[in-house]
């Protein structure tokens, strides 16, 4: 659990200024759970360039609580929580200060989201809140007042929380949640978990990754792994120690970041997915008489293959929705296996146009219109799905034919400004298995858009 806060002060000398507001805002990792935003009596003046900045002054005060008079509602919302901020080590200072001078200890856990978007998103002009956030497309409010800043670091939080691919963060928040000595049961995991679209990660013990999946229902899956009665289940249910998620709203980027996260974590029970799981493909070449064939067989990574497959039967049904789709010809389209273990195709009755009742030029064009539609719609496109509340959206950038990333955004100029889009993009691997995913969902699923620029 995270306290996104921002705080403003009187400004003055260091370890001298006095809080004027403060905005903390719970959230989960998801959503914001509960919110605290108050203006503070610092019981002192403001200095003047503090009051042109925030508009904040002093007659705006008379009447505002004292800390004293909030500090125990500052505890109960923080409690149990990493404290989050913009520059933390300065809302921190002022906030331990503040507690010091009531000759309470507060000690908290602290996360700054300047030092994780310089890691997370490098090669920004500048990691000022205002300007970040601009960079990024994040809508902000109340610019220079507590509540508007904070929110605003909520969502900055949240993308980064987004980009941090190799979970270093969730890894060490489990191992701290370790060291507080929590031994959650399988059933108050299941429980904790939504009946969401995303991605889970199951953590053991010593906080390491042991599994990862994904799926449209992650408490559904999650209760079949832990009542599954197969080596894997069985082994997962003795080892699990806490499972985390990640809502993602559209399956095609759960499929995206499963395999992407699957190959840099190599999680021990995942040996099968590290390196890829689409093992057949589907090849075109021409006959003796001209005419192009489809050829279904393992995987060869020295041909240039059409799309692929994660089992020949999966292969073999596309192969007979091809053929009734395209109207290609039965006797090349049917499948019979080989001595080799190649699928070729063979049949005495032909159904569709028949090869040698018309010239190769005619019906090669039709293979050649299916082929084309195997490859993406555009070298340069943003493939619009759902996101993960009823007001987001989830985009996946394709350019120059090239799958860079995913996004999750609520204003759309932040996809139709291709800047604001490339910063907000988390980085993502192309390689052979993220074509295959995003053509196979194409072929199987409608998203909402695609935007060609």
């Amino acid at each position: 659990m995270y306290a996104i806060l921002d705080i403003e002060t009187t400004g003055g000398q260091f370890n001298e200024e006095g809080i004027t507001e403060i905005a903390i805002y719970k959230f989960d990792g998801h959503e914001i759970v509960d919110q605290f935003i108050s203006l503070v009596n610092p019981e002192k003046p403001i200095q003047p360039f503090v009051v042109k900045l925030t508009g904040i002054n002093n007659a705006m005060l008379r009447s505002a609580p004292k800390f004293y008079e909030v500090a125990k509602r500052i505890i109960e919302i923080t409690e149990d929580c990493i404290v989050v901020a913009h520059n933390a080590s300065f809302d921190y200072r002022i906030l331990r200060t503040e507690f010091s001078r009531l000759g309470y200890d507060y000690i908290k856990p602290t996360l700054c989201t300047v030092e994780l978007s310089q890691k997370l998103i490098p090669g920004q002009l500048s990691y000022s809140l205002g300007k970040l956030v601009r960079a990024l497309g994040i809508p902000v409010t109340d610019r220079h007042r507590a509540s508007g800043d904070a929110l605003a670091t909520v969502k900055l939080f949240k993308m980064l929380l987004d980009k941090d691919v190799k979970k270093e963060l969730v890894i060490s928040l489990i191992k701290a949640e370790i060291k507080k000595g929590l031994s959650p049961k399988l059933l108050d995991i299941v429980e904790s978990l939504p009946y969401k679209t995303g991605i889970y990660y199951i953590h053991n013990e010593k906080g390491d990754l042991i599994y990862i999946g994904k799926s449209r229902n992650i408490k559904k899956r999650i209760n079949q792994h832990f009542t599954g009665t197969s080596g894997k289940s069985k082994k997962i249910q003795r080892e699990v120690f806490a499972v985390t998620y990640e809502e993602t709203g559209s399956e095609l980027i759960a499929l995206l970041k499963e395999s992407e996260e699957i190959k840099i974590n190599k999680p021990i029970y995942n040996r099968a997915q590290r390196k890829t799981i689409f093992q057949w493909a589907l090849y075109s070449e021409k006959d003796a008489n001209g005419y192009l064939t489809l050829k279904l067989q393992k995987a060869d990574g020295r041909k240039k293959e059409i799309t692929s497959f994660t089992s020949v039967q999966e292969g073999k049904n596309s192969l007979f929705k091809i053929t009734e789709k395209y109207n290609l010809c039965q006797k090349l389209n049917n499948l019979y296996e080989t001595k080799n273990g190649c699928f070729q195709y063979k049949i005495k009755e032909c159904n569709g146009a028949c090869v040698g009742k018309e010239a190769p030029e005619i019906y090669n064009d039709r293979v050649a219109e299916f082929m084309e539609e195997m490859k993406f719609e555009s070298d340069n496109m943003v493939l619009i799905d759902r996101g993960r509340t009823v007001d987001e959206r989830s985009a996946v950038l394709i350019e120059n034919g090239i799958y860079k990333g995913y996004c999750f955004y609520d204003l759309n100029y932040q996809i139709n400004n291709i800047e604001i889009l490339k910063n907000i993009i988390i980085p993502m691997q192309n390689n052979r298995d993220t074509r295959t995913i995003i053509q196979g969902y194409l072929r199987r699923h409608k998203v909402i858009r695609i935007v060609k620029f």
